[in-house]
């Protein structure tokens, strides 16, 4: 196949990537006919998967809206996947230019797409890091370069933490991020739950051992521990649909169909 710009050389397009299938289900067009693949395998055991990707993008825009809203400049987004259709930089920069993004991912292949894709804007950037490793992060020159962290900051870990195995201490490396953020600081988590869930969902979550990032599925109380002492805003770590919805008349019925918990605090 003649290869994209937006993909770089050295990015291997017969592997699927976790990636580019998320990308391909919230309606993207940075995937490849590999993935869309795997992404209708795994339709296949959960129709509502589509579903709920889509609902974990909406739940990210209307978040950094209300972030941004709220004087918040600078964004630490970790497990970014791609940054297409939407994602921070785009709206948080399109309520104010003088946003700061900087994007953090493990996945070589979304490092490499997101570096073609972010040419040209000083604001953003991403780098190749694992978040259950923070100092690396912390002690990064762009990190540095983009964010101050003496001032209030937006972390988010919207859909990376069921990424991140029992034994890596996912919770220990949400409080090392945290413990450096100033007062004013928020924290976003969104994470994939076997709560409410048919059989089927743990089928699908087989499939995910198909490319390089295995989903590990969480309770509400485990993943409440993650926001700390921080204060969760209202509504609370709740299904995605329910968190802060646009037109709370038209929640879809059986939120609980989006398989995943969302909740934002704040560093008092």
């Amino acid at each position: 196949m003649t290869r994209p710009s937006w993909a770089p050389e050295g990015i291997d397009l017969d592997r699927p990537s976790a990636s580019r299938v998320y990308d391909y289900f919230v309606g993207g067009m940075h995937n490849f006919e590999i993935d869309r693949e795997l992404a209708q395998m795994i339709e296949k055991f959960t129709p509502n998967v589509a579903e709920t990707m889509r609902a974990n993008r909406d739940l990210l825009r209307r978040c950094v809206r209300f972030l941004t809203d709220a004087g918040i400049d600078q964004f630490l987004d970790l497990g970014s996947g791609i940054p297409t259709v939407g994602n921070v930089h785009e709206v948080a920069q399109a309520r104010n230019p003088e946003a700061r993004v900087v994007y953090v991912d493990i996945d070589p292949v979304a490092v490499a797409h997101s570096q073609a894709i972010l040419d040209g804007n000083p604001l953003a950037t991403i780098i190749h890091a694992d978040m259950a490793q923070p100092d690396s992060i912390l002690q990064d020159p762009e990190v540095l370069q983009l964010l101050d962290f003496d001032r209030p900051i937006a972390v988010l870990l919207l859909g990376v933490l069921h990424f991140v195995p029992d034994d890596a201490d996912p919770a220990g490396a949400v409080a090392k991020l945290l413990r450096v953020c100033a007062p004013g600081s928020y924290v976003a988590i969104t994470h994939a739950t076997a709560d409410g869930q048919p059989a089927e969902v743990l089928e699908a979550q087989k499939l995910s051992g198909r490319t390089s990032t295995e989903i590990v599925l969480r309770g509400h109380d485990e993943i409440a521990t993650y926001f700390r002492d921080w204060t969760l805003l209202e509504p609370g770590l709740v299904q995605l649909p329910l968190w802060r919805p646009d037109n709370p008349d038209e929640v879809v019925e059986q939120p609980e169909r989006s398989g995943a918990y969302g909740g934002l605090a704040r560093k008092d």
